[in-house]
């Protein structure tokens, strides 16, 4: 094992910095893909579920939203990552 290079970092957190892991950004990132996601399936659920007996017309309404945020999730989810 050598421990001389410009890789070498004697710090034992340098693995973990240079993931980004403990960054607040990073865990506000995934806690609002959580939030959209659930927020989609919670969507879906009650469109099909409740709305549908009381209005087909807004049960397709909230699916089409509910189909819209996975992809905006994917968006915030990935903001900001470098790469």
């Amino acid at each position: 094992m050598c421990f001389d290079g410009p890789w070498f970092d004697p710090s034992p957190l340098s693995g973990l910095r240079s993931r980004g892991a403990g960054s607040v950004e990073g865990v506000s990132r995934k806690t609002a893909y959580f939030w959209l996601m659930g927020t989609c399936v919670v969507l879906i659920l009650l469109a099909w579920n409740v709305v549908r007996f009381y209005s087909t017309t807004a049960a397709v309404v909230m699916s089409v939203v509910a189909a819209v945020i996975p992809p905006a999730a994917v968006i915030v989810g990935n903001w900001g990552r470098g790469g």
